[in-house]
C-alpha cells in the first residue's frame, strides 16, 4: 500500500519518517500528552509511533505527519487510528508546542477525514475527546461532527464526537 501525501492550502500531509520520531517522543514524554494517557516514556512513544506507520498497512490508514508547506516544518501528526485499542476508526490530531491556534489540526483532520471518506471509502469517524482538552473538543466540533453519546469509548471519561460522510 502507498501511503498518500495530501494537500491542503497551507499544508503538507506525509508519510511519517524516522526522523519525526524525536519530536513525537519529546510531545509524548511532556505534561501535553496528559490529554493522550500521558506522559509516556520513549519506549511506549515507540511503539505508539510504530503503531501509527503500521495502520496503513493493516488497514489502509494511519497517521500523516503535518508539515507547513512553505517552511517545510513538521508541526504534528493526524491520523486514522483503528485496530483493537480502538473501539471505532477514529481521526485525532496533536500538534506541538507553539504551534497551536493556527487552524493547522482543524486544516489537517478536515483533509484525512475527507480523503477517509472518499479515497479510502469510510462512512463514519469517530473522534475520542478528553473532556478536559477544549481545544480538541472545539477543533471537533468545527469539522462538524457531533457528539455521540451512545458509541463505544476508548476511555470511559471520553467525550465521543462523530464525523459522517457527506
Amino acid at each position: 500500500m502507498t501511503i498518500p501525501t495530501l494537500t491542503t492550502a497551507r499544508l503538507t500531509l506525509r508519510p511519517p519518517a524516522y526522523t519525526d520520531f524525536p519530536a513525537y517522543a519529546a510531545l509524548m514524554a511532556s505534561p501535553r500528552s496528559i490529554h493522550m494517557g500521558g506522559p509516556f516514556d520513549m519506549s511506549a512513544a515507540w511503539g505508539m509511533f510504530c503503531h501509527d506507520v503500521a495502520l496503513w498497512r493493516l488497514f489502509g490508514h494511519g497517521a500523516l505527519m503535518i508539515d507547513r508547506t512553505e517552511t517545510g516544518q513538521c508541526v504534528g501528526q493526524v491520523g486514522i487510528n483503528h485496530g483493537p485499542l480502538f473501539p471505532e476508526k477514529e481521526l485525532g490530531w496533536l500538534l506541538y508546542e507553539g504551534h497551536e491556534g493556527n487552524g493547522y489540526a482543524l486544516e489537517a483532520a478536515r483533509a484525512l477525514r475527507d480523503w477517509a471518506f472518499t479515497a479510502g471509502g469510510l462512512v463514519t469517524l469517530v473522534s475520542y475527546c478528553d473532556p478536559a482538552n477544549a481545544r480538541s473538543i472545539a477543533v471537533a466540533e468545527r469539522l462538524g461532527a457531533v457528539r455521540d453519546p451512545a458509541a463505544p469509548k476508548q476511555d470511559p471519561e471520553d467525550v465521543v464526537f462523530r464525523h459522517h460522510r457527506p
